[in-house]
């Protein structure tokens, strides 16, 4: 059953910030592929445990460490049955997306040997591809590139020809963040596993709009965050298959992450403890499984059949105004819509659109090597989550109608 407008109004009211003017005007939030907005009942628990369970977790034996302890273990838990894992031990915590990419390249990674060659496509962010680089320092392996077609789709024919006996590892997004296109991640991990190559799938832009299912996938690896999913910042979640977790060393050293220590020798503790050295950040992470609770109420089928009907409405009447192109065309696409109206920059679009109100991302979006490939050096990029109205998008139209021949 879709979302009704009442439907919407009442979600709406869980984000108060949605009331806020920007100057005189009524703020229209569609930056949401950079971070969503925070519902009351997320907010609410993050000041509820600050003001009345605030205690580091794990080996504290007074009631509030415990009650700090099982409420993290809560969302750990929480996150393991959202995305079908098979264990909750397969479930790291780390401050986001990009942490967990360098956690899997720093340590998984030290397995690679000069001359090996893993398998990254050209609409990654920049996440996905410096943390490979910078594992070039130290050795000696190839990064090859998957490219796309006009409609902004991979080449799965290139992708599989990619593959040889020098493979050791691919790692692709499954939404892309400027183009919106959802890439097909259960086939290409079925290739890569034909090859015997593990798989890593950045789902920081999918997260939002459907649900990851790791036995359905396939991957060997999944990372997420918290901030894009309206929960809060500072959160994010790796993903791993236990047998590969436990053949990896730890990523950093220090509390939490032990068995024992002396000056001789360190043993390190058990999953998913190993990779997760330090005092957490218990507070947003027990307040994360709020936002799952919001999204599973909503309903992420609802959501994205809302947001998917936004995005058509958007583009076609975007399409209307003369000297728009629009990147990104792939069939299977989420709500995100990068454009560019003639040889205008995109910051003064993006600024003028805040004059009235519209907040939208400009620029590269952390994927210059995507922006080469169209031969462009950024785009406005309008984004849409479960709480955006259809005279929303009226508004965003309105104000580029104003925009474009000032510009053009």
């Amino acid at each position: 059953m879709s979302l009704s407008d009442k439907d919407i109004l009442k979600i709406r009211d869980e984000f108060p910030i949605l009331s806020r003017k920007v100057g005189e005007r009524d703020l229209v939030y569609l930056d949401n592929t950079a971070t969503s907005l925070t519902p009351r009942r997320v907010v609410s628990e993050i000041e509820f445990l600050y003001a009345n369970s605030k205690a580091n977790v794990h080996r504290g034996v007074h009631t509030l460490s415990q009650e700090a302890t099982d409420r993290q273990e809560h969302t750990r838990r929480r996150v393991q049955g959202w995305i079908n894992a098979d264990s909750f031990e397969e479930i790291i915590f780390t401050r986001g997306t990009t942490e967990a990419i360098n956690l899997v390249a720093s340590s998984f990674g030290d397995r690679f040997k000069d001359g090996d060659e893993i398998i990254l496509t050209v609409m990654e962010h920049h996440a996905n591809i410096v943390p490979w680089q910078l594992l070039q320092r130290h050795k000696d392996i190839k990064i090859r590139v998957v490219d796309i077609n006009d409609r902004g789709e991979l080449d799965l024919d290139q992708y599989r020809s990619l593959f040889n006996e020098h493979t050791v590892f691919a790692s692709f997004t499954h939404i892309s963040n400027v183009l919106g296109t959802v890439n097909p991640v259960k086939e290409m991990t079925e290739i890569a596993h034909s090859h015997g190559v593990p798989v890593l799938v950045d789902g920081a832009q999918a997260s939002p709009h459907l649900r990851p299912d790791m036995k359905d996938i396939g991957c060997d690896f999944y990372v997420f965050s918290s901030h894009k999913m309206y929960g809060p910042t500072g959160v994010g979640v790796l993903y791993g298959r236990k047998e590969l977790l436990e053949s990896m060393p730890p990523y950093q050293g220090g509390g939490e992450m032990i068995k024992h220590v002396s000056f001789e020798h360190t043993t390190f503790a058990d999953l998913p403890f190993k990779f997760e050295a330090g005092t957490p950040d218990f507070i947003d992470i027990a307040a994360f499984s709020k936002a799952i609770d919001f999204i599973e109420e909503t309903g992420i089928g609802n959501i994205r059949d809302h947001e998917e009907k936004l995005l058509d409405y958007a583009t076609k009447r975007l399409l209307e105004i003369p000297g728009i192109k629009v990147y990104g065309n792939a069939p299977h696409k989420a709500a995100v819509l990068s454009f560019n109206i003639g040889e205008a920059h995109n910051y003064d679009v993006g600024f003028l659109l805040d004059k009235m109100g519209v907040a939208v991302r400009t620029g590269h979006h952390c994927a210059q090597p995507l922006m080469e490939r169209l031969g462009i050096p950024g785009t406005v990029r309008a984004s849409f989550a479960v709480y955006n109205t259809f005279e929303e998008a009226d508004k965003l139209i309105e104000a580029l109608k104003r925009i474009a021949p000032m510009l053009l």
